[in-house]
């Protein structure tokens, strides 16, 4: 049997973690013959997050950040640590459905995949693709142009369902702090040659009155992160 790792980021998150988790367990990942671990890092929340996940300690791998590291940061703490076949990335709102990595999974495992990318754009609906205009406006941009620069094939560049064979992300050199860790590893498994295939997923966007964290900053230092790794390692 297999065994995923899933890596849940979680900063001020104490109205949707516990139900996000709940969604995860319900999951029937022993169908397609696959354990799992579910990794938190909570990242310095003030929110009474963290007195949540102390209640969990027993039954999750949890980390606990002294101070706010960023998604970035976050994310290499909890790839350090994982110890399943497969890695992927899950928030911790409630904008993806765990359901869906199901198919990431069996695509990655029929197309002998490293790297497979959860799309909202194929999936067809198209009122739920983002949480508006702005953030609809930068994906598309953020996509078109790492598909310009590294010569991939993709829909979606910042979604949050990434999936990777976790000796593979192990062997990447990230160095990303907040939300560059989407545009980093998409560049840096572009140089490497490798295919990211996509699956179609739901989504469930928040808005910022409800929570959404990622700015209008963060598109910018997206774009500079992709250039950025063009001309350099």
């Amino acid at each position: 049997m297999s065994k995923l790792s899933i890596l849940i980021p979680a900063y001020n998150e104490k109205d949707t973690i516990l139900e996000i988790l709940k969604k995860i367990e319900v999951v029937d990942f022993q169908s397609i013959n696959f354990d799992k671990e579910i990794i938190i890092i909570d990242d310095g929340s003030t929110d009474g997050t963290r007195q949540i996940l102390e209640n969990f300690k027993d039954k999750y791998k949890i980390i606990f950040n002294k101070r706010n590291l960023g998604k970035g940061g976050s994310l290499r703490r909890g790839i350090a640590v994982a110890q399943g076949d497969w890695l992927i990335t899950q928030d911790a709102d409630l904008e993806y459905d765990p359901q869906d990595i199901i198919k990431l999974l069996k695509s990655a495992e029929e197309n002998k995949a490293l790297v497979v990318y959860g799309s909202r754009v194929l999936n067809g609906n198209k009122k739920r693709k983002y949480s508006g205009l702005i953030y609809a406006a930068g994906g598309l941009f953020v996509t078109w142009l790492a598909n310009l620069l590294y010569q991939t094939n993709i829909t979606d560049e910042p979604t949050g369902y990434k999936l990777f064979k976790t000796d593979f992300i192990k062997s990447l050199p990230l160095t990303c702090q907040r939300f560059e860790f989407c545009p980093e590893v998409t560049a840096k498994i572009a140089k490497r040659k490798i295919k990211i295939f996509e699956v179609p997923i739901n989504y469930y966007p928040r808005h910022k009155n409800e929570g959404k964290k990622i700015k209008w900053r963060d598109g910018w230092q997206a774009i500079w992160t992709l250039i950025k790794y063009k001309f350099t390692d």
